[in-house]
């Protein structure tokens, strides 16, 4: 208590004197806003001033603020927060008094001179310099604690974004993440048809190239090939219908569907399910198709020997981590299946990075609000 109670008055105290160099700043460059060519600088000053305000409210009253404004807002500041630092001046001012005054009534009585402080009257003029001097402890406390706490909403009032601004960058963010839905949605139509053209259909070709042949000479070893060749097609067909939408998740959720992917992986894969509650249907769909093709990308290229998919929530949140042992130098390629996911993450308002230093290990984090 102490110490807070020292800091307090320590960050008014300081705030008194950048107030004068503030009110100096405002009076000074004020008749320059006129010309459009020192307006900037004008702006780029006080921007300077009300940063050093921020870190004076951050290391004196532990009041963090956001560093988003421009110039021209922190010029708006200094007006006001100057007014509010020569108050704190001026309760610096009253409480330097009442020491002074304390400090030479206290040395009055002591030799004698003091007015009603001889003999019996002693006692009583030290009881009431105590309690003047509490009452104006608590008055001058009080006038820290009220100047302080004006720093605060000031700062609050004049660094946090507007609530135009902040609707105009929610505008802004979904905007863009409808752009990305869109682009995610026919990357995933690419990626499907690619699967199709190159997988099933070239099977069925081949299938039906082998049919032709075992009609035409009736061997029995081309209607095993072309046995197999069918097996091989309802394999990559069923995984096409995976990689567009796990029924799984229908059937048994999320975790489920997790499961199934571990044991279809062509690598070992564990997985740490430590959900209480399933998801939304929408939600899962981003988290499996985010762990899908974490562990795809990861077989594939890594040369990973093992993946941990790890699913749990962080406050009202819940996070995703596929990690693997691979190579790392995992690149998040604009037009990447990584990029892919990002996007996918973004859509739901999540947070996705990829950590993937050259030697490894990789984590792929999702971040996604719960739904």
């Amino acid at each position: 208590m102490i110490i807070w109670a020292a800091r307090t008055t320590a960050g008014v105290g300081l705030g008194a004197l950048t107030a004068i160099a503030e009110v100096l700043y405002v009076l000074l460059s004020a008749p320059l806003l006129v010309l459009p060519t020192t307006r900037k600088g004008v702006w780029r000053g006080a921007r300077e001033l009300a940063e050093v305000e921020r870190g004076r409210l951050l290391q004196f009253f532990d009041n963090y603020n956001d560093d988003d404004y421009d110039g021209r807002r922190a010029l708006q500041y200094l007006v006001p927060r100057a007014l509010v630092g020569l108050l704190g001046l001026g309760v610096w001012a009253c409480l330097g008094a009442g020491v002074v005054a304390a400090v030479f009534y206290a040395k009055q009585l002591v030799t004698g001179r003091a007015p009603g402080g001889q003999g019996e009257g002693t006692a009583a003029a030290w009881i009431l310099v105590a309690a003047l001097a509490t009452i104006a402890v608590f008055l001058c406390w009080q006038g820290m604690a009220g100047v302080a706490e004006l720093d605060r909403r000031l700062a609050r009032r004049f660094f946090t974004p507007s609530h135009r601004t902040l609707l105009e960058r929610r505008m802004s963010f979904l905007a863009s993440t409808r752009a990305e839905v869109v682009e995610a949605v026919n990357g995933e139509r690419r990626r499907i048809e690619r699967a199709l053209h190159d997988g099933v259909q070239q099977r069925l070709v081949a299938l039906g190239v082998l049919l032709g042949r075992a009609r035409r000479t009736g061997d029995t070893e081309l209607v095993r090939q072309a046995h197999e060749e069918v097996q091989e097609a309802l394999r990559e067909l069923r995984e096409v219908s995976w990689n567009v939408y796990p029924i799984a998740l229908d059937d048994g959720g999320l975790d489920a569907a997790l499961e199934s992917l571990a044991e279809r992986a062509a690598i070992p894969v564990e997985v740490r399910y430590r959900l209480f509650m399933s998801p939304s249907l929408a939600l899962s769909t981003v988290i499996y198709f985010v762990v899908s093709e974490s562990v795809t990308n990861a077989a594939k290229h890594s040369g990973a020997t093992r993946i941990t998919i790890d699913v749990s929530y962080e406050g009202l949140k819940i996070v995703v981590e596929i990690a693997d042992d691979g190579s790392g130098g995992a690149w998040v390629a604009r037009t990447g299946g990584l990029s892919g996911l990002a996007r996918r993450v973004a859509a739901a308002d999540g947070e996705f990075t990829v950590d993937s230093p050259a030697g490894g290990p990789t984590v792929v984090r999702a971040v996604l609000p719960c739904g």
